[in-house]
Order: structure tokens, then sequence, then C-alpha cells
């Protein structure tokens, strides 16, 4: 880690399998004042600043196969990206060893910007990230299979089979955090925001109050 980022109070971890509801938790611990980062959205970005690499690795692909991997605004166009990179193991392992050390490289930036308060990255697949290993501490949320396809029912467009692939794709989630080993609190959401909030404000008392 960047010797800059050793000053920083508290490093924590927020993640949870999709519909749990881990951004509303997000917006909580903004709350209390730590500062949030949405890993999803440093993806995007990381993903434009090594465009060139991207395109080099898996254009030959693409044009084998008939997909244009840029939009006509010149980024990159993601959906297709995702037909290539998740076609097979091999793909996505070539695909994270580009973007991850950019993705860590802008958490790290954020970090280090934010040194007088507490720092949350915020992301589903946090533990493919080296800065997982640096966290204080994971807060990983979940919530009952049902409810959560109930939530993503509500709030997305896809298809049920379509969520259900995704789901299925999260089911050993929170067995790959356990092997980080880094303290982890599963924090279940299964009523209202004010108790998630009292869940976290619990956590945020016991573990990041100086």
């Amino acid at each position: 880690m960047n010797k800059d980022m050793q000053n920083t109070k508290f490093l924590i971890g927020l993640t949870g399998p999709m519909a749990s509801g881990k951004n509303l938790a997000g917006e909580i611990l903004e709350e209390m004042g730590c500062a949030v980062i949405d890993a999803d959205v440093t993806a995007h970005i990381a993903l434009e600043n090594i465009k060139a690499k991207v395109i080099e690795q898996f254009e030959p692909e693409a044009a084998k196969n008939g997909i244009l991997l840029l939009n006509k605004d010149g980024t990159i166009n993601r959906s297709s990206l995702a037909k290539i990179v998740f076609a097979s193991k091999e793909s996505l392992q070539k695909h994270e060893s580009i973007i991850h050390p950019e993705i860590s490289r802008l958490l790290e930036i954020f970090i280090n910007e934010h040194k007088n308060q507490h720092c949350v990255i915020n992301a589903t697949v946090l533990n493919k990230i080296p800065l997982a290993l640096k966290c204080n501490f994971i807060i990983y949320i979940d919530a009952p299979f049902l409810l959560r396809l109930y939530r993503a029912k509500k709030r997305d467009k896809h298809s049920l089979s379509h969520l259900l692939k995704r789901f299925s794709s999260q089911k050993k989630l929170y067995t790959q955090y356990q092997k980080l080993n880094v303290d982890i609190y599963r924090v279940r959401n299964i009523g209202s925001s004010k108790k998630l909030h009292k869940k976290l404000q619990s956590i945020f008392e016991n573990h990041c109050q100086n």
C-alpha cells in the first residue's frame, strides 16, 4: 500500500450479494461521516483509462465474432466487452489482470485524498482487489434469497432468468470473503432502513470511534 495510506483512520470494506442493500448501507455510512467510494463506478473510469490495453488484448477475438468494442463516441462498449470477457475463465482472468491494478490505483488516490475520514470501499467483488487485505474489517450486507429476488425484480428491468443467473454466480460469495483473513461483520438487512442504520451505527461506534 502507498505509504500515505497508512495515515488513513480506518479502511472498511462494504460488500454483499445483489439486492442485499449494500448501496443503502453505503449511504448510511456516508451520513456517519465516512468517505465512501463505489468500486463499480471506479471500474468504469478505470476501463476508459486502460482502453488501449483492453482493445489490444480483446480486439482480435471481438473481430472474429463480429463484435464492436467501441461506441461511436470512442468509449468502450461494456456490453460488447462483457460478451468476450465472460466467454471463458481465461478471458476473464486476462481482463482482471489488466483492470484490477488500475482500479486499485484509483482507489488509493481516493483514500489518500480522505486521510481524515474513515474510508469505505463499496464493491461486490472486493475480494478480487488487493486492497481487501488492507481493510481493518469488512461489512457484509446480506438478506434472504427471496427478499433479494423481490427487491431486484422490483428495481431492475431484467428477466427472472437473468436475475437467477446473477444470483447463482454469487452463491458462494460469503465463503470467498471468509478466506481473506480479515474480520467480517455480517449484517442482515431484512427490515427498515432505520434498523439497518442501527446495526451499522453499532459496528461504527464499537470499531471506528477513537
